[in-house]
């Protein structure tokens, strides 16, 4: 009776590492980073969206998300 419940223990226990590897490998982890890192954010002072400061056009000391909003100056 003893060799058969610590079987029966030795079994669950073993499906449990298993199942757990398995969703370990499913999950994968963070995905790769693609590309050079974003840098600094910043707004722009029309609409207050945030941007990469390297995406960004300066113009009169302003920041700005497009040419619309250097057009359209800051709100």
């Amino acid at each position: 009776m003893g060799r058969i419940l610590l079987l029966i223990v030795a079994l669950f226990i073993l499906i449990w590492l298993v199942r757990g590897l398995l969703i370990t490998r499913k999950r994968g982890g963070p995905p790769p980073a693609s590309g050079k890192p974003a840098g600094e954010l910043v707004h722009c002072a029309h609409c207050g969206v945030l941007l990469p400061r390297a995406e960004a056009r300066m113009a009169a000391g302003a920041i700005y998300c497009s040419e619309e909003h250097v057009r359209l100056g800051p709100r």
